[in-house]
């Protein structure tokens, strides 16, 4: 919940569970996990670190009980066993500098990724069908970039519209709520698919788990606005 997939997968590996096993922990951890990291990014965005936290705690309770509930026949492993080279270090001192340099290397990389997705978003909102139709393409694209590859990339696109006041708190709330739930679908179920989970089970889980829960919050939101 609090570290990355990888190293959750890491303390897993080991413990022989069924697909059924592996597909609720692909669910819950999908969606619960860099808590503190990704709260973070929420922040920037107007989601307070609370509701991420209290949000994505239940919401994988929720989801994984679900899947929980369902007859272990649904579930079929995808890979039959795993596939990683893993890398090995001869001291500490060179487990740091990879670790290091790794890091770097990850945060230019997403760096030169969210600046190009907010290119790319800028360079849609100024074509000539886009501004007749007044439509705000922020959402739908956030949305999309970050059901793909995840909160970081999803909401970076949306911290600089957020403070300049052109999407509503309405619409963050939203697109914060079903980020949050439902993110990085394809990276994170893989990885967890090379143990055992089944990759579409989990991806309709958290597919549908996201668009019932953040409707759901929306309705509550906008209650709450009208008091």
């Amino acid at each position: 919940m609090f570290l990355n997939l990888y190293a959750a997968v890491a303390f897993a590996a080991p413990l022989e569970l069924t697909p059924h096993q592996w597909t609720i922990l692909a669910v819950f951890l999908g969606v619960c996990h860099s808590l503190v990291v990704e709260s973070v990014i929420m922040k920037k965005i107007g989601i307070s670190n609370l509701y991420s936290y209290t949000l994505r705690v239940v919401a994988g309770i929720f989801l994984a009980y679900i899947t929980y509930l369902l007859p272990s026949n649904w579930f079929d492993a995808t890979l039959s066993e795993a596939v990683f080279d893993p890398n090995t270090y001869e001291n500490l001192s060179e487990l740091l500098v990879g670790s290091i340099t790794s890091a770097i290397n990850l945060s230019i990389k997403i760096i030169l990724l969210i600046t190009l997705l907010i290119f790319i978003m800028d360079f849609i909102k100024t074509r000539a069908f886009i501004l007749e139709s007044k439509k705000n393409v922020s959402k739908g694209f956030s949305i999309i970039v970050g059901i793909i590859l995840g909160i970081t990339y999803g909401a970076g696109i949306l911290i600089e519209e957020a403070k300049s006041g052109k999407i509503s708190k309405e619409d963050l709330f939203y697109i914060g709520t079903f980020l949050m739930i439902c993110h990085a679908i394809i990276e994170d179920t893989l990885l967890f698919v090379i143990f055992g989970a089944d990759f579409t089970m989990v991806i309709l889980i958290r597919t549908l788990g996201a668009i019932l829960i953040s409707y759901l919050l929306l309705k509550v939101y906008q209650k709450k606005l009208l008091k």
